[in-house]
């Protein structure tokens, strides 16, 4: 904790920055990656992601959310041509 405190009034303005734009990347991550892998619910993602950030449990759920959204699509079709 001392250590928190020592880099919160430290007068090191872009280590702060750096710490701040760093967060927000974390936070956004599921959205970042749904770009890639579950492009259709990027804007649910991206709200989702809001709320989301401040429990892990639901941002465990959103970053899962948007790393399979190809997947459910992808064995759906496999059973689809089955059937």
């Amino acid at each position: 904790m001392d250590f928190i405190d020592k880099i919160l009034a430290s007068d090191n303005s872009m280590f702060m920055a750096a710490l701040v734009i760093g967060g927000l990347i974390l936070w956004f991550l599921p959205a970042l990656l749904s770009l890639i892998f579950n492009r259709k619910h990027f804007k649910y993602i991206l709200l989702a992601c809001i709320p989301a950030g401040l429990s892990f449990i639901a941002w465990g759920g959103v970053m899962v959310w948007a790393t399979t959204g190809k997947v459910f699509g992808k064995y759906a079709n496999k059973i689809k041509e089955k059937t």
